[in-house]
């Protein structure tokens, strides 16, 4: 299944990124892609899209990465809403702060009968 997402090529502490299509189950960094649809940066939140590609693969069906959507949607490629994800890091964090806010509902409901 193809993707679009992003490839980081930037020097440490100076992220950019290639907007690159490429199989869902290749890694990032194995320069394993089929295209180059264009570039992001981070930083200026400059990005340079091939717009005729773009909408070519888009309109194939191709699945999109959560941050590629949403510069899409920035750059008025795509209609519809950005998505809210949740790095890596934070997963375990917000599944904590879940947990914890369900044990406490029941304990106050209880609590008030």
């Amino acid at each position: 299944m193809l993707m679009i997402r992003l490839q980081r090529v930037g020097r440490a502490n100076d992220p950019s990124f290639r907007v690159v299509l490429t199989e869902k189950r290749n890694a990032t960094k194995s320069g394993k892609f089929l295209e180059v649809l264009g570039s992001y940066n981070s930083r200026g939140g400059k990005a340079v899209l091939n717009k005729e590609r773009v909408t070519k693969w888009l309109k194939d069906g191709v699945q999109l990465s959560d941050t590629a959507r949403n510069i899409l949607i920035n750059h008025k490629l795509i209609k519809g809403d950005k998505v809210k994800f949740i790095g890596k890091n934070k997963t375990k964090e917000v599944v904590a702060e879940v947990k914890a806010q369900e044990t406490k509902a029941p304990e106050a409901a209880t609590a008030q009968v």
